[in-house]
């Protein structure tokens, strides 16, 4: 089960295979896993001490790496980011992700923590939640996908209905007035048209924050 992997020089930490979206291309429909992640369906959640196990096995020792081992005393350099993202919603379990990054701040101080995410924690908790990001995270990447209410219901399926896509904007500018950076995403032609990535641009810097135009992998 793969809990943490690695993806060029980022350590990418897989929560959970919950998601309340079923986008229509997204990379866990073509596989069991990504980059050479290893098999990213969990057989089980892991706890929190899982986790954070898992973590400390890259950050302290190197483990699963194919790099050299970094001292016990390391403070994660060996990785520029920590980013929760797998094949599942990471703020679905959103008080153990909070819970695992104070943890990677007190072990690793200097290494950037970035979630990437659907953009619904608001949905999924029933209350707002960007508040709890403040101070433990650095980046917050959140799929936009289409400038438009309707094409993102048919094309992500969100389970909360056609209010998800309102809700993922005020979480968005919610998120860009408490963290550093916050980056919306589209994936390239032929899921998004350039014309339609000129708006996805312009929703997106109304809102407080950059896009990010993703290449297409099928």
């Amino acid at each position: 089960m793969v809990i943490v992997y690695p993806v060029r020089t980022g350590l990418y930490v897989n929560l959970t295979n919950r998601c309340p979206c079923a986008c229509e291309f997204c990379l866990r429909q073509n596989g069991p896993g990504i980059y050479g992640s290893g098999n990213l369906w969990l057989d089980h959640e892991p706890s929190v001490e899982e986790v954070i196990a898992a973590v400390d096995g890259f950050l302290l020792r190197g483990e699963g790496t194919g790099r050299a081992p970094v001292a016990e005393d390391s403070d994660g350099t060996e990785f520029t980011e920590l980013v929760f993202c797998g094949y599942g919603e990471p703020t679905e379990r959103l008080d153990d992700l909070l819970a695992v990054a104070r943890h990677v701040r007190e072990i690793a101080p200097n290494l950037p923590i970035r979630i990437n995410t659907n953009g619904l924690a608001d949905l999924i908790h029933g209350r707002a939640t960007a508040g709890d990001l403040k101070g433990l995270i650095d980046t917050v990447s959140i799929s936009l996908n289409t400038p438009d209410a309707d094409e993102y219901f048919r094309i992500c399926h969100p389970k909360f209905g056609p209010e998800s896509y309102a809700a993922m904007l005020a979480y968005t500018k919610a998120c860009a007035a408490v963290v550093s950076k916050v980056v919306m995403t589209v994936v390239d032609e032929p899921v998004t048209s350039k014309e339609n990535q000129k708006k996805c641009r312009a929703i997106a810097e109304s809102l407080g924050a950059t896009l990010r135009v993703r290449p297409f992998e099928s």
